[in-house]
């Protein structure tokens, strides 16, 4: 995992609906920024979508950037594929840049290794939370309303430190491309 108090890994990666390309130093004037690795096929995700879509809304002209990437291997997943990825976006009604991290670099630079992995930084770019949404996982029952990324994003915003405990997140592996798993 990144550690705490890691730097943001630079990025400049197409957002799949409008085709611009967005960069980390794009999002410098936030008061913090939210990472978030998705995709479309994964069950995990799927199971959080309306709660990640509520949660990109909520947030609006709070002083949180939030992009999302997408890393899996189009090829063997097509529903993660960027055309795809553009029509899932305005289905869910999400409000930030959904990118495509085509060399999967992003995702290697961020140790990225599950759809959803979420990674908050703070006004300076370092790294204070990298954890689960919430404790909710499909079959489980309970509503995905994303407490425990909240509760960090809540802190941050309001200078607070993040607590310590966080709970990685659980999801689907990462769909590296044949010869480009991490090492």
């Amino acid at each position: 995992m990144l550690p705490l108090g890691t730097g943001a890994p630079d990025f400049a990666l197409p957002d799949v609906v409008t085709g611009d390309t967005v960069k980390l130093a794009d999002v410098s004037d936030a008061r913090a920024l939210l990472v978030m690795f998705i995709c479309r096929h994964c069950p995990y995700v799927r199971h959080v979508r309306a709660g990640i879509a509520r949660l990109g809304r909520d947030y609006v002209n709070t002083g949180l950037a939030i992009v999302a990437i997408s890393a899996n291997d189009p090829e063997t997943y097509p529903e993660d594929a960027p055309a795809s990825l553009a029509e899932e976006s305005r289905e869910a009604g999400y409000t930030f840049p959904y990118l495509f991290d085509e060399t999967q670099e992003v995702a290697k630079a961020y140790h990225a290794a599950c759809t959803p992995d979420f990674f908050l930084f703070d006004e300076d770019r370092r790294l204070v939370y990298r954890g689960q949404f919430d404790d909710s996982r499909p079959g489980n029952g309970r509503p995905a309303t994303g407490a425990d990324l909240r509760a960090a994003i809540d802190a941050t915003l309001e200078g607070r430190p993040v607590a310590g405990d966080q709970v990685p997140s659980v999801g689907c592996s990462i769909k590296w491309r044949a010869g480009n798993e991490p090492d």
